[in-house]
């Protein structure tokens, strides 16, 4: 899919990654509604493209739908819905110990916000035979992350749910791509202010993974990778499960003995 001219909602689109891709969606010439929970950060990325600022907590199916609303009064039918807030807590001990608020929290955020949005522009995209839906997940939904089950989890549904879509919907005009990244440099990591050129090894900007993004949005493939080296990962995963998790068992062992933590402020500095 081309972006000129095309309706896009994105949301978590205040800072971070869905800021980045509104400011270069923009650049395509798309008409962008900025939706995020932060309605004064939504304002000020929209009025710096030209773009449609909404309030819009995506754990309320309610605010989902006020925002298609609001984007198809302003802008006309939704081309692209970009489904991209997350959320990140740490675990406190063990893979169970995280309350069932943060487990409640992260399915809302990472699956359910997935299925809202879905639930409200399919239909009118299926009648007009062609939509997109861009969805975020991780690296950690096709392999995991050390220190955060709720996280991985809920991650791996998204990549689950967007597989279903895609095997469903396809012949009916609807496309669907997951984005798969490990480490940007994004208030998630504690990033404000980035140098690129300071970055650890692996970590990339928000502005790296719009660009990939871009490009993945135009070839319309399933998987984007903003890493790379993920594919191989996944590769290795799938050719041999137990070594796999032998080598993740490992690398949480370094982790732990070298940074005492598996916070992952810590952890994508050192793997």
């Amino acid at each position: 899919m081309e972006l000129n001219n095309k309706t896009v909602v994105i949301t978590g689109a205040g800072q971070g990654i869905g800021a980045a891709m509104a400011v270069r969606f923009a650049k395509e010439g798309a008409k962008v509604v900025v939706a995020d929970y932060n309605a004064d950060a939504a304002q000020t990325i929209a009025e710096s493209i030209s773009g449609l600022a909404v309030a819009c907590d995506v754990t309320s199916e309610e605010d989902i739908k006020a925002t298609v609303v609001a984007a198809e009064k302003k802008f006309g039918p939704i081309d692209l819905f970009c489904s991209n807030a997350g959320m990140f807590v740490d675990e406190p001990t063990h893979v169970a110990s995280a309350s069932n608020e943060v487990w409640q929290k992260s399915w809302d955020i990472h699956v359910m916000s997935h299925v809202y949005a879905a639930r409200a522009v399919l239909p009118d995209m299926i009648s007009r035979g062609s939509g997109y839906l861009l969805q975020m997940s991780s690296a950690a939904g096709l392999l995991s992350q050390i220190g955060n089950a709720a996280y991985s989890t809920t991650k791996h549904a998204a990549v689950g749910f967007a597989e279903t879509i895609a095997i469903t919907h396809a012949d009916e005009g609807i496309k669907v791509s997951v984005i798969c990244p490990q480490y940007v440099a994004t208030p998630l990591l504690g990033y404000t202010a980035v140098d690129a050129d300071s970055l650890p090894e692996g970590t990339i900007t928000a502005e790296t993974v719009a660009e990939v993004v871009l490009e993945g949005v135009r070839q319309e493939s399933f998987l984007i990778l903003p890493h790379p080296e993920v594919a191989k990962y996944i590769q290795f995963k799938s050719a041999d499960y137990d070594k796999w998790l032998g080598s993740m068992r490992k690398l949480r062992y370094k982790i732990v003995e070298q940074l005492g933590t598996t916070d992952v402020k810590g952890i994508h500095k050192l793997v």
